[in-house]
């Protein structure tokens, strides 16, 4: 399993995740946004399953 998500991309999905977790603790959205936390672990873990199935490596370095 290689890093295969890239830095800004990472940043953009922690902080989607986040957010859509925290709406969803507020009550502002529903159950459904518990989905977050899938771009949360790919953003702090820096893989994609995805990403890796279509052949996208936002990773400069990798």
């Amino acid at each position: 399993m290689t890093t295969n998500v890239g830095g800004l991309d990472r940043i953009i999905r922690i902080a989607v995740g986040v957010a859509l977790i925290v709406a969803t603790l507020t009550g502002t959205i529903g159950v459904w946004g518990w989905i977050g936390a899938v771009p949360l672990l790919g953003g702090l873990v820096g893989w994609c399953p995805a990403y890796t199935l279509l052949g996208i490596n936002t990773n400069k370095s990798a």
